[in-house]
């Protein structure tokens, strides 16, 4: 007979948005009876709740989950976006946007952006933002959603969401405690460990019961309550690279229509968020302590809303970095526990979704393969770093000296896989990555040139095309956006026609 060794109990310590999207996922990814799921959280211990903006590749989780879209924004408030648009980075009046999507279409085998390098000086092909549908559609206000037809405009739509993590939370709560995820509400006071293996064996609870499980997943925010304070895995800090350590956020009023847009504003010692939902505005001052003070920072913030506030400014500190291993013994990290990347770029939701779609993906029984957990602590580690080097991009190039913040990130040496994709760009334009990262060439290629990095030339392969004919056809691409966008209902009507939240 062979002996049983698949998973029966799985224990999610915490819950907010790394714990019940951890729920939703396993439930659904696993059959009703394959293993007991339980989600422990506590009334006591708050979410962080800051990372109301997404990307796009959410859109493939919800369809994992089998979520109705219209359902999905009319519960947590939420509006669309498709882009982020930054204010005073590359220096201060500058303004530029990262879309979703892509710029144009590849043309004679090369990317888009090489054919534009090449006639940028062209009065008639003016700036890069003309040839991306998203960008356009967004300064217009408008919105539609992607269709599957290749062979319309509209195909080359790709959008995320603006939507209120708490409201999210609870949405996912409710459709994994639909699927038997049980949960119980109490505080952990004690963590057991396997004497011969270190493994996590149980959990006890301040109303004396103890939870035993097979596989644990770490949900618990900064503490690490698990994978730090039981396993002692470790963390590499990377705030000499990202000095931010503070951050404030605080809700205000909605004033006029919602923006198809998160908005980042560069201040004096970091960088400040807008998010527009239905109900009200998102906002928060990311900032270095080491370059600012606590009340200055509180100031700044305050004094940049569109709104009334609605509450005082929340605080939180974090350390910028990752655990050493994502995945330690039978305990996997999400969220906050896993590492802390501030949402300059929205990634904190995705990490969370990278991270347990991953752990499916390699999923253990009890005798969890060293294999399959260093493959896994290998990708999340891969994932990490690459959205590390995205961000440090934006405080390293650019032009701005007029703060000793400013200075500091701009004369501190960058790990040497951005060195070399910036080198890289600042000679012919070329963006090379592997096909799984998360911010393809269009990402960078937009922050690049957003930052002020020019590049001194482009591929040479673009000139193999007459000049007069590659001119006419960016043209054409020009004049499809341009009537793509006009067929286009305004983000508000679209949001009232499908899933405006007062209409539920």
């Amino acid at each position: 007979m062979t002996a049983d060794f698949g998973i029966k109990r799985i224990v999610i310590v915490g819950g907010g948005t790394a714990g019940w999207m951890a729920a939703a996922v396993i439930s659904k990814s696993l059959a009703r009876d394959y293993a007991q799921i339980d989600l422990i959280e506590s009334p006591d211990i708050g979410t962080v709740g800051v990372g109301e903006a997404t990307i796009p590749p959410i859109l493939t989780l919800n369809r994992l989950l089998g979520i109705d879209e219209n359902e999905f924004v009319r519960r947590t408030q939420a509006t669309y976006k498709l882009g982020i648009q930054f204010r005073n980075w590359g220096r201060l009046g500058n303004e530029y946007i990262h879309p979703f999507g892509t710029y144009g279409a590849d043309l004679e085998g090369l990317a888009f952006h090489q054919h534009w390098l090449r006639l940028r000086n062209n009065p008639r092909v003016g700036e890069i933002d003309a040839y991306s549908l998203p960008i356009m559609a967004m300064k217009a206000g408008r919105f539609t959603r992607t269709l599957d037809d290749p062979r319309h405009v509209h195909s080359r739509m790709a959008y995320a969401y603006h939507f209120d993590a708490s409201l999210y939370g609870g949405f996912l709560r409710e459709m994994a405690m639909a699927r038997g995820v049980n949960r119980i509400e109490a505080k952990i006071i004690d963590v057991t460990l396997n004497a011969e293996n270190g493994f996590v064996d149980a959990v006890t609870l301040d109303d004396g019961r103890q939870i035993k499980g097979d596989l644990f997943i770490d949900c618990s925010g900064f503490r690490g309550l698990l994978i730090e304070q039981a396993l002692e895995t470790g963390y590499e800090d990377w705030s000499h690279w990202l000095p931010m350590d503070r951050a404030l956020a605080v809700p205000c009023e909605a004033v006029g229509a919602p923006t198809l847009y998160t908005r980042s504003t560069a201040h004096d010692a970091g960088w400040q968020w807008r998010i527009q939902l239905q109900h009200r505005t998102g906002n928060g001052h990311v900032y270095a302590s080491a370059f600012t003070s606590d009340e200055a920072a509180r100031n700044t913030l305050l004094s940049n809303l569109d709104g009334s506030p609605l509450a005082d400014p929340r605080p939180l500190k974090f350390v910028t970095g990752r655990r050493r291993k994502a995945w330690n013994k039978n305990v996997v990290s999400l969220g906050l526990a896993s590492g802390f990347l501030e949402p300059l770029e929205s990634t904190s939701i995705h990490l969370i979704q990278s991270g347990v779609t991953t752990l499916m993906s390699l999923f253990p029984d009890k005798r969890f393969d060293q294999a399959d957990i260093d493959k896994y602590n290998k990708l999340m580690r891969e994932e990490y770093e690459h959205a590390r080097d995205f961000i440090i991009l934006h405080y390293h190039a650019g032009e701005r000296n007029d703060s000793e913040f400013w200075r500091h990130v701009k004369a501190t040496e960058t790990p040497d896989s951005l060195k070399e994709r910036i080198d890289l760009f600042r000679s012919r334009g070329r963006v090379m990555g592997r096909h799984e990262d998360l911010f393809a060439h269009t990402s960078w290629v937009a922050v690049m040139l957003g930052q002020g990095i020019v590049p001194s030339g482009h591929d040479p392969m673009a000139d193999q095309t007459p000049e007069h004919l590659m001119t006419a056809r960016l043209a054409q691409i020009r004049a499809v956006i341009e009537k793509g966008v006009a067929g286009m209902p305004t983000h508000q009507q679209f949001i009232d026609r499908h899933s405006r939240a007062d209409a539920a």
